[in-house]
């Protein structure tokens, strides 16, 4: 089996379970938000891009199974890195849907996201037809429509999981523009007030890794899922202040939130899980305050990391204020790419 993001949060999880298994895997991962020491010494990592075709078809002709989890995930901030974000979400998915048909891969798991969705009434289920509000949100429902053809005229058989909002033990604390759970933490532990744009009553449902990453690592093995859609989180909905108030109370801290303006994004966002729990058996077992303590826990071991910043926008017009100071607040913070020369 070929995992690749299989360093990064998710994917490192997946490998586990299919090592658990017993099956044989190969991570390809370019550690961009991936860290080596995530990586299941029992699995065989490469280190490369999904944009490599040559290392790609090399890669998935020796496996049956494609697990693909590499993205930036990344709404807010793809408005601004719009090349980059289809080129590595959107056309490096295309590389690998190029070879899994031309290699007669068994199935093409694809983690897709919530994002689809955009804005509407939620919860939105899988019936809910899609209208994504960014650029990120677009390339993951371009791959999904692009693997429905590619199961029309080749036969490639897939199943696409909407994930939303996991958090838990191995997200990258140093990304400053996703993951606002560990965001929060992360700069909490470095003595910097949590930041929510606008009012802070935008709701999410947040879902504990342990609950979801064994539910991906079975879904080429549930023929239910074969060619399907399926939401897969939790249902349970919180406020970011909420959300904010629970971590400053868990870390013991007297930081007061800062509200920056708000920024374009979907105000209310969480999904159903009747189909989850149908087809895959997913259960929503970890309440939000034991994946915090347990978050926490692990963060506090690995330690705070300086926010990786862009070293340049695709376009800064619109760009969140709060963004472009995080190299004056971090001043020693690392460049995690300049942008314009990519």
């Amino acid at each position: 089996m070929l995992v690749t993001g299989g360093a990064g949060f998710i994917g490192s999880h997946v490998v586990d379970h299919l090592i658990e298994q017993g099956h044989s895997v190969i991570v390809l991962d370019n550690l961009s938000g991936g860290l080596i020491k995530n990586v299941n010494p029992k699995a065989k990592f490469i280190k490369g891009s999904i944009n490599d075709e040559k290392l790609v078809d090399e890669l998935v002709s020796q496996v049956d199974i494609i697990f693909h989890l590499a993205a930036y995930a990344a709404e807010g901030l793809s408005h601004f890195i719009r090349k980059f974000n289809y080129m590595n979400n959107l056309i490096g998915s295309i590389n690998l849907i190029n070879s899994a048909i031309r290699n007669k891969i068994e199935c093409f798991v694809f983690t897709s996201s919530m994002a689809v969705y955009g804005a509407g009434k939620p919860p939105f289920d899988e019936e809910h037809i899609p209208h994504p509000e960014d650029p990120y949100g677009i390339s993951k429902h371009a791959v999904e429509q692009d693997l429905k053809i590619a199961n029309k005229l080749y036969g490639l058989n897939y199943v696409i999981v909407r994930p939303h909002n996991i958090y838990g033990e191995r997200q990258f604390l140093g990304d400053p523009y996703r993951n606002v759970i560990c965001i929060f933490i992360n700069r909490i532990m470095q003595n910097k007030s949590p930041v929510i744009y606008g009012d802070g009553e935008q709701t999410r449902a947040f879902s504990y890794i342990g609950d979801v990453a064994h539910c991906i690592a079975n879904v080429p093995f549930v023929k239910e899922a074969q060619n399907q859609i399926t939401n897969l989180g939790s249902g349970k909905v919180y406020t970011l202040n909420k959300l904010a108030t629970k971590i400053r109370e868990k870390m013991g801290s007297n930081l007061e939130v800062i509200h920056a303006p708000e920024r374009y994004e979907v105000k209310h966002a969480y999904t159903t899980t009747a189909k989850s729990e149908r087809i895959f058996g997913f259960k929503d077992e970890t309440s939000l305050d034991e994946g915090l303590n347990r978050t926490i826990v692990w963060a506090k071991e690995v330690g705070p990391m300086p926010p990786i910043v862009w070293g340049g926008y695709e376009i800064e017009h619109k760009l969140p204020e709060f963004w472009k100071e995080l190299k004056r607040d971090f001043p020693d913070a690392p460049i995690r790419i300049n942008i314009k020369d990519y």
